[in-house]
C-alpha cells in the first residue's frame, strides 16, 4: 500500500438540537475528507458526548444520565457510520463513547468503533482510566486490546490515556497504523497524549495518529472544554521527517488535519532504520529490574 492519505480530526462538540442536525454534521465531515482523498478518517475521543444533548440540557449536564443517554443512541450511530464509510469508500474510526455492554462491565466502557467500506466493524475500549473516569465518573476498563487487519494495513488504537502506556504501545507493536483518539482539557493533558502518540511511534516503529476534542462545550460537565489538534507521527529514521511530525494541525482550530503515508516505508524502517527500537526490545529484559544502588554522597 502506498501513499495513504490520512485525516485526522480536531472536531468540535456542539449543543445538537435534533438527530438530523448530528447527521448532517457527521454527514459534512466525512463527505469533506473523502472528497480530498483521504481513505482513513480518525474522529477523537468522546467526540460521541454531544448525542447527550439529544436528551435534553438537564440529562447532557449529568455526569450519570449523559453516558447512559450516550449509549442508547449508539445503534443508529454506528449504522450512520457504516453506511458512510460504505457510500465515501473510506475507513472511519468513530469518535469514542460510553457504551452499556454487560458482557464486558457492570459500568459503561468507553469505546472506539473502526468501519471498512466493505461492512465490517472492530471495536476497541479503552484500558486505563484517567483519575476522572474512575471518580467521579466511574467509567469501567472494557474488553482487551485488539490489532485489526485491513485493506490500509495493521491497524491498532489505543485510546487517549492509553497511549502514555509503553507495555500497552508493546502489545499492539504488530500495527502499521496505531490510531489515538483523544480528550484532553489543557494544553498539559494534550501534550502528555501528544508525547506519548510519538513515543509509541518511535518504539514500535509505526505511524500514529493522533485526533483531538477542540473548543468549549459548557452544556457538558464531562468534556466542557477540549484542547488540542490534529497530528500524524512516524519514528525520526529512514524515510520519515527528522522530527517525526509527519503533519500537524493548529492548536484549537477545528477542521481535519492531513498526511500522505506510504507503508513501505514503515516495513523498510522496521527491516533497516538507523536503529531498530522494535527489533531491540527484548534486549531490555534483565537490564530495568532492580537496578544496582551506588552510593555517591
Amino acid at each position: 500500500m502506498t501513499d495513504m492519505k490520512i485525516a485526522t480530526a480536531a472536531y468540535p462538540l456542539d449543543p445538537l438540537k435534533s438527530w438530523s442536525e448530528y447527521s448532517d454534521k457527521l454527514t459534512a465531515w466525512v463527505a469533506d475528507a473523502a472528497g480530498q482523498g483521504a481513505e482513513l478518517l480518525v474522529f477523537p475521543e468522546y467526540g460521541a458526548m454531544e448525542l447527550a444533548m439529544l436528551a435534553g440540557p438537564e440529562v447532557a449536564g449529568d455526569l450519570e444520565r449523559c453516558l447512559y443517554a450516550v449509549s442508547d443512541l449508539i445503534g443508529d450511530v454506528d449504522s450512520l457510520h457504516s453506511d458512510l464509510a460504505a457510500r465515501y469508500g473510506v475507513h472511519i474510526l468513530a469518535a469514542s463513547a460510553p457504551v452499556l455492554d454487560e458482557a464486558i462491565a457492570p459500568r459503561p466502557v468507553n469505546r472506539a468503533r473502526l468501519f471498512t467500506p466493505g461492512g465490517a466493524v472492530g471495536i476497541q475500549d479503552k484500558q486505563i482510566m484517567t483519575r476522572f473516569e474512575r471518580d467521579p465518573w466511574d467509567i469501567a476498563p472494557g474488553g482487551p486490546l485488539r490489532l485489526f487487519e485491513t485493506s490500509l494495513g495493521r491497524i491498532g488504537v489505543l485510546i487517549c490515556y492509553d497511549s502514555e502506556f509503553p507495555l500497552l504501545g508493546r502489545a499492539v507493536s504488530e500495527a502499521d497504523l496505531l490510531l489515538v483518539p483523544s480528550c484532553t482539557e489543557a494544553l498539559a493533558g494534550y501534550s502528555r497524549v501528544r508525547i506519548g502518540a510519538m513515543a509509541r511511534a518511535l518504539e514500535a516503529q509505526c505511524v500514529s495518529v493522533m485526533s483531538s476534542v477542540v473548543g468549549m462545550a459548557t452544556w457538558s460537565p464531562a468534556v466542557d472544554e477540549g484542547t488540542g489538534m490534529g497530528g500524524i507521527f512516524g519514528p525520526p529514521d529512514t524515510g520519515f521527517p527528522p522530527t517525526g511530525v509527519i503533519a500537524e494541525g493548529t492548536l484549537n482550530r477545528p477542521g481535519w488535519t492531513f498526511g500522505e503515508v506510504d507503508l513501505a516505508r514503515v516495513a523498510h524502517v522496521r527491516a533497516d532504520g538507523g536503529v531498530l527500537n522494535r527489533s531491540h526490545w527484548e534486549d531490555q529484559q534483565g537490564r530495568h529490574a532492580d537496578p544496582d544502588v551506588m552510593r555517591l554522597v
